[in-house]
């Protein structure tokens, strides 16, 4: 099982993460993040889209929020769906769910991760620890990142380390 202190320092990269890409995709025009160039979800706004999306879900799923359709959280009805199409918003939008879900987070107890997460998806009812499903948010969001990595090296654009262990480097003092 994972413990909350590992799930603290996924939480921190995660933030650390899309600060960092989004502020290189700030330097990009509306057009060129949309361009599709691709990727599963096109463009690297779409991309940034999904992630959000999935977060929320799952945040809500945490939270017990019920999702209205039985699948997704409210308002969201499908994984490509475009939250948000401006960029400014979308990037203020990723960084209140990065909030949210890192506060989550702090609140965890290895207790409360070997718990069972229950919730209904497409009418199935769906069982498993906690902790499974906090690691696949961490997973899901550093796989598609790895996308928008790509595509940013492909537009000749430096993202920069993304190793984790950089992050925890640059957190220790001196």
């Amino acid at each position: 099982m994972m413990s909350p202190e590992w799930l603290g320092a996924l939480a921190r990269y995660n933030v650390w993460m899309n600060e960092k890409l989004y502020a290189l995709a700030a330097t990009l025009s509306d057009e060129e993040r949309k361009r599709d160039r691709g990727a599963f979800f096109k463009s690297i706004h779409g991309t940034f889209n999904h992630l959000l999306v999935a977060d929320r879900t799952w945040l809500g799923r945490f939270q017990g929020v019920p999702a209205p359709d039985g699948f997704m959280a409210p308002g969201i009805h499908s994984l490509d769906q475009e939250l948000y199409s401006d960029f400014a918003e979308l990037r203020q939008q990723r960084a209140l769910t990065d909030r949210a879900l890192s506060a989550w987070v702090a609140e965890l107890t290895p207790e409360r991760l070997a718990q069972p997460l229950v919730f209904v998806r497409r009418g199935k009812k769906s069982e498993s620890p906690l902790w499974w499903s906090v690691a696949h948010v961490f997973n899901h969001q550093t796989h598609h990142r790895g996308q928008i990595t790509t595509l940013f090296t492909q537009l000749g654009r430096d993202p920069g380390s993304t190793d984790l262990v950089a992050m925890l480097r640059e957190e220790q003092p001196g």
